[in-house]
């Protein structure tokens, strides 16, 4: 059984704490994390801010799928995913994905399959900040198209 934890917040994270407790088990080979931070530029344009929205329910039962996809497809003893929502800006904290399992196989293969069906799945709008003005970030062809991968 795969100990999932998930949570969508306002308030920063300690990358550690959760790396902490995805390695709370002596059965746990291998704990790989993946920290996103806003960055301060995106489609050759200056950000200055992003703010995001979801749908409170809606968008932890989408990670939590996920989560859960990621368990059945690999041999897991931990997720945690994380995603903050409201204001944020260039260097914060933004996600935090981690996977815990015996082998690291598993463990690097679940991580990057949460966040390439994060970016594709979870119900989340972002609008970022930038000198010309507020603009709406749009789906990328290349995030569909590394989520594609999974499917084969």
């Amino acid at each position: 059984m795969t100990a999932v934890y998930i949570s969508v917040q306002n308030e920063d994270f300690d990358s550690a704490q959760e790396q902490a407790r995805l390695s709370d088990n002596a059965a746990v080979g291998g704990v790989v994390t993946f920290t996103g931070l806003v960055r301060d530029n995106n489609l050759d344009n200056q950000v200055n801010g992003l703010y995001l929205e979801h749908y409170p329910g809606m968008t932890e039962s989408a990670l939590q799928a996920i989560a859960e996809e990621a368990s059945e497809r690999w041999s897991l003893y931990g997720v945690s995913v994380i995603h903050r929502v409201g204001q944020l800006h260039p260097t914060d904290r933004i996600v935090f994905v981690g996977t815990a399992s015996a082998h690291r196989q598993d463990a690097f293969a679940a991580c990057d399959f949460i966040m390439d069906y994060l970016k594709t799945r979870a119900p989340f709008w972002k609008k970022e900040t930038t000198p010309g003005g507020d603009r709406w970030v749009e789906e990328r062809q290349s995030d569909k198209d590394a989520a594609q991968r999974w499917e084969d």
